[in-house]
């Protein structure tokens, strides 16, 4: 079961790729958790990728590659695997095909985690930080019992400058932009499902193992 999955900041994405590797065994694999390892290992390309994010750099796309490359060679994504933050461009996907080939392990689902910009909008500006401890409140998921003062001591609320609303649609934006191509090519390959991601959250999980379920039958 090979797995891309996809969804814009605030779409509830994390929460079902950890509940998807739970029920399914799989790896759950991140661009920068790849990154981390082939860092702490200290291999070849892991060293290459550490260099140019010393400097605050993009790592480039064949370093990118090579290291998914090693990491979905590696025994444990034998039996499958999720892909979360790679590809982020069509010409990555078309790097994951020719890995993929090679490996006899073609992309079976790709799975897009849809919710409006609106409602997005609404959940990543949400956020309310406390002034004197750091606490972190959100408006809609976890509010202060007292708007705008904090539970533990009273504290002051803020709003992070990142958290802004108009911050927050502009970056959206960007992303969308940018994940539409993506979507485009999965689509023509007939991988793509796009699943609801403004139900409750046990119903899109439900949704998504229903999607895989099938698939397996």
């Amino acid at each position: 079961m090979n797995i891309v999955l996809m969804g814009l900041p605030g779409a509830g994405k994390g929460t079902q790729a950890e509940q998807l590797v739970e029920k399914y065994a799989i790896p759950h694999i991140s661009t920068g958790d790849m990154f981390r390892a082939a860092i702490k290992e200290g291999t070849e390309l892991g060293l290459q990728a550490k260099a140019f994010m010393d400097e605050g750099k993009l790592v480039p796309d064949e370093v990118t590659i090579g290291i998914v490359r090693e990491r979905l060679a590696q025994a444990d994504c034998e039996k499958g695997f999720l892909l979360d933050g790679f590809p982020r461009t069509v010409p990555q996907a078309e790097a994951l095909d020719s890995i993929l080939e090679e490996l006899g392990r073609p992309v079976e689902h790709t799975i897009n985690i849809e919710v409006e910009k609106d409602e997005l909008v609404a959940r990543l500006s949400g956020r309310r930080i406390c002034k004197t401890c750091g606490a972190s409140y959100h408006l809609i998921f976890n509010p202060p019992a007292e708007e705008g003062k904090c539970d533990k001591d009273g504290g002051e609320l803020y709003t992070r400058a990142d958290d802004n609303p108009e911050t927050v649609e502009n970056r959206l934006t960007v992303n969308m932009n940018q994940a539409q191509p993506l979507l485009d090519f999965y689509e023509a390959k007939g991988v793509l499902t796009n699943i609801d991601g403004q139900q409750d959250i046990d119903k899109v999980f439900a949704d998504l193992d229903a999607l895989l379920q099938g698939s397996r039958s």
